[in-house]
Parts: C-alpha cells; structure tokens; sequence
C-alpha cells in the first residue's frame, strides 16, 4: 500500500491593494476620483477597525459589555458602556492628531491637510465637551495604544477600576 503525500500547503500573500469597504465601491469606476490618492483615501472605513476590533476584544476579555457605535450619543462612539456611563472612542493617529509618528502630515497639498486634521481635532473636543455636559465618562484610546494587548488592558482595568454603582450614593 503506498502512501501518498501532499506538498506542504503554502499561505498565499496578501493583496497590497486596498480592499473597497463594499461592493457599490467594485461598480464604481476610479476614474470617477480626481487621483489615485482621492480614491485610496475614499475606501478608509469608519468602522470596525483593527485598533477598535483590538479594543473590543480585550474589553470582552475582562468581562465588560458594550454597545457599539452608539448613535444616540453625540459623536457616536466606538463603544459605549452604559452600565458606567461611558462612552469609548478609538481614534487613528492620522486622523484624529495624536502626538507619535504615526501622525505625520502628508508631504503633498499640506495645506488641505492641515485644515482638514484641525477640523478634525476640534470637532473632537467639542464631541468629548458636548458628552460631559450630559454626564458621561469620556475616553480616547489611540490607535498606537491599541496595538499593544498589555497596554491596552491595563488601560481598560484603570478605566473601569472603581464598580458602576460605588460612585452613585445609595438610597435608602
């Protein structure tokens, strides 16, 4: 009785182009956008992101629940844990102006790019200052910060450290 082998199965690589975030981007011809750029930058998606999918892993790993994208809420956050009134927004470096290296301004129409990240950043702050006014808890976790699992999880014990109800006084 022979034996047959198989050769080893090899992974295939991964495609370096950009995946379109649905199928109306496949029917959509580039030559529609005014550059390749315009077109790679069209196909950024807003959500379920790699940092956020980190995030919300490691929140379900310490037993947290959560809703995401909370629409109700002004900025719609990323997550939102209602048992303590707080709202979570996961933020790319590029995008929101964090303070690494991520963050670095493109070379080409630096003009429209600063403007476009200060708007950005400002809409920000009057997102997180609009959410503590109605008495939520706020808090911005970087993409950066979310590549790391240790870090990422000791960030979210010193979040939700104290119980949901020890901060609320009891009633009689």
């Amino acid at each position: 009785m022979a034996v047959r082998l198989r050769p080893p199965r090899t992974r295939a690589k991964r495609p370096t182009t950009v995946k379109p975030r649905c199928a109306a981007a496949l029917s959509r011809p580039r030559e529609r956008y005014p550059s390749h750029r315009s077109w790679t930058m069209a196909q950024v998606g807003s959500k379920n992101t790699t940092p956020e999918l980190n995030v919300r892993r490691a929140a379900h790993r310490l037993g947290l629940r959560f809703r995401l994208h909370g629409a109700e809420l002004a900025g719609k956050p990323d997550l939102v844990f209602r048992r303590w009134k707080t709202a979570l927004f996961v933020h790319g470096c590029f995008w929101h102006r964090h303070h690494c290296q991520r963050a670095r301004l493109p070379k080409t129409n630096v003009d429209y790019w600063a403007k476009k990240l200060q708007r950005n950043a400002l809409r920000d702050k009057a997102t997180l200052r609009r959410l503590r006014k109605a008495g939520w808890r706020c808090a911005v976790i970087w993409e950066c910060q979310a590549k790391d699992p240790a870090k990422l999880e000791r960030i979210l014990r010193r979040l939700f450290a104290t119980p949901p109800d020890a901060s609320r006084p009891r009633s009689p």
